[in-house]
């Protein structure tokens, strides 16, 4: 049985990757999506940005919908995908729990950014990011840390440590820790 086998947050199993700008969390979150699906699991994916960016270009009709003053604005890509835009006018900052009550039925949610939720989540350290201060020594929820270089990882006494390329043996902690049948 998984240490985190039964946590569920809006009805899902949510495990997360984070760490500080630059750090390498999508390409991290990408590999292991990839790595999961491969193994047969359903995955969803949450992205967080912290900057104002925007899925929609002006000029599009959905974005004119939006300007226009419609709340919600579903995008159908012929027949091939879709999306819900939503606006949210009157919120400061989206809490994750709204987005991942929207979800469809998978066996995990992998979350990129949120660090101060309470999820378990790996913590990417890489040389090159904009700060490399640790994050685990503060939050009891990161279970494993992953770097490009092992000086990063002196900190981490009782957690599990990864370099950034061991993908595989990641997405077996995820297994483990979330009851994921491979």
């Amino acid at each position: 049985m998984g240490a985190f086998e039964s946590f569920e947050w809006h009805g899902h199993k949510v495990f997360g990757v984070t760490g500080w700008k630059n750090s390498g969390k999508t390409t991290l979150v990408t590999r292991l999506i990839s790595e999961l699906t491969a193994r047969g699991h359903r995955i969803s994916s949450v992205k967080h940005a912290h900057h104002n960016c925007d899925i929609d270009k002006e000029g599009t009709d959905s974005f004119r919908h939006r300007e226009a003053g419609s709340g919600e604005v579903a995008l159908v890509a012929a027949g091939k995908r879709w999306a819900i835009m939503h606006e949210c006018r009157d919120v400061e900052d989206t809490e994750l729990g709204d987005i991942l009550s929207r979800l469809s039925p998978c066996d995990l949610v992998l979350v990129e950014g949120f660090k101060t939720e309470p999820f378990p989540k790996i913590e990417v350290r890489r040389a090159d990011a904009k700060h490399t201060d640790p994050i685990a020594p503060k939050d009891n929820m990161i279970v494993a840390v992953a770097s490009d270089r092992p000086d990063l990882l002196a900190d981490s006494a009782g957690l599990d440590c990864f370099d950034l390329n061991a993908v595989a043996d990641m997405a077996s902690l995820i297994e483990k820790l979330m009851g994921l049948k491979a």
